[in-house]
């Protein structure tokens, strides 16, 4: 049972790393977009927007490499 466990939380890990990358990149993507168009990038909350976006994703990021490290130590 002690591998079943293991993966589950190393796989819940990667799922939430892959999440923050990917929220990352949305952010950054997001903001290349908006730059065309600058009144409605303003409008719309601008760079606290992104800022908020990337942080989120950070902390889904730097959450999924905390399960990854936790799964990995606590193996047994």
């Amino acid at each position: 049972m002690s591998g079943t466990t293991f993966s589950s939380g190393f796989l819940l890990g990667v799922f939430a790393l892959l999440l923050g990358i990917g929220a990352i990149a949305a952010a950054i993507r997001r903001r290349r977009g908006k730059v065309r168009y600058p009144e409605t990038y303003a409008a719309s909350g601008g760079i606290a927007y992104t800022a908020v976006q990337i942080g989120c994703g950070s902390a889904l990021l730097l959450g999924g490499v905390g399960l990854i490290v936790l799964a990995t130590v606590f193996r047994s």
